[in-house]
């Protein structure tokens, strides 16, 4: 099991061009897959069954682990077994008939217009890193980029002059996101006055950097939210996909068309993006009494008495 799983590993870094933490999610979910089979004396792989794979879930359930969690972990099995498929490692699929738990439906956490400007006002534009900072969240809110995307950004993908980014997100599939003239200044003023004090090594084509010159990772993007929600006094867990959330949700707020923002979002299924078809309280309100004949606010009607 140990070869085939190093070779299956390899096939997502390699040829699926997978993210370093689906990858960590993928070796985690596994290997506890892997224990459960080995204290039951499953010796091959041929051997996992449909009632081995009931009796794996059951397992999970029984030691507290969530829904979503579960969906997870079945998710990455399903992805080894269409892989040991493909390389007739196996003869037949046990996973295929298997379901995933039915998740709750949770709405996406999202800011208010005005806990977004807070936030953005938040970092100290006289360092290099208050720079970079500023344009970082100011970029993530403006693009909906996912932190993969936006850690591995570099010089050549951004146009200042259209405020347009290409972008290769998951699968390698290229895409063009838009931002704002906001967005667009704080890169400006990052370019120029930030990074060059951050730059230790002039062939890194990285755009945003640690203060020792090096790409900055994921986990750090993590690091600088939660330093910046709480300067700000935000009384909620901002993570960088809150702002993605935020983003999508501003946009269909705005009136964005549902099929323009999964684009901008690199989404496959447009299911995928009408989760944020939720509405804020003071938009179904705005669209109630514009809508509704006998719903409009007293002042309005003199209009129609006329």
């Amino acid at each position: 099991m140990q070869e085939v799983f190093n070779r299956y590993i390899t096939h997502l870094q390699a040829e699926r061009n997978v993210s370093p933490y689906t990858i960590r999610n993928y070796k985690a979910d596994l290997l506890d897959f892997f224990r459960f089979l080995n204290e039951k004396k499953v010796a091959t792989l041929d051997e996992v069954n449909r009632q081995v794979l009931r009796d794996y879930l059951g397992h999970l359930v029984g030691r507290g682990i969530v829904k979503g969690s579960i969906a997870r972990k079945l998710s990455a099995i399903r992805s080894f077994y269409r892989y040991l498929m493909r390389e007739k490692l196996i003869t037949a699929n046990p996973v295929e008939r298997i379901s995933s738990p039915k998740l709750d439906k949770r709405l996406p956490s999202f800011l208010t217009l005005n806990e977004v400007k807070q936030l953005l006002e938040a970092p100290d534009p006289s360092t290099p890193q208050g720079l970079r900072d500023r344009a970082l969240l100011e970029l993530l809110y403006a693009s909906g980029l996912r932190v993969s995307e936006l850690t591995s950004l570099e010089l050549g993908q951004i146009n200042l002059d259209s405020n347009e980014i290409r972008v290769w997100g998951k699968g390698s599939k290229e895409r063009v996101v838009l931002m704002g003239e906001p967005a667009a200044e704080a890169l400006r003023n990052y370019f120029e006055q930030g990074r060059p004090k951050l730059l230790t090594d002039k062939r890194n084509n990285a755009i945003f950097l640690t203060r020792y010159g090096q790409r900055l990772p994921a986990r750090s993007v993590q690091k600088i939210l939660e330093h910046y929600t709480a300067k700000a006094g935000l009384k909620k867990r901002v993570h960088p996909h809150t702002l993605r959330h935020t983003f999508a949700t501003h946009m269909l707020d705005g009136g964005a068309d549902l099929r323009v923002v999964q684009e901008l979002l690199g989404h496959e299924q447009l299911s995928s993006t009408q989760i944020y078809t939720h509405v804020t309280k003071k938009q179904a309100r705005k669209v109630y009494l514009a809508a509704h004949p006998l719903a409009k606010e007293k002042g309005d009607e003199t209009e129609d008495k006329g």
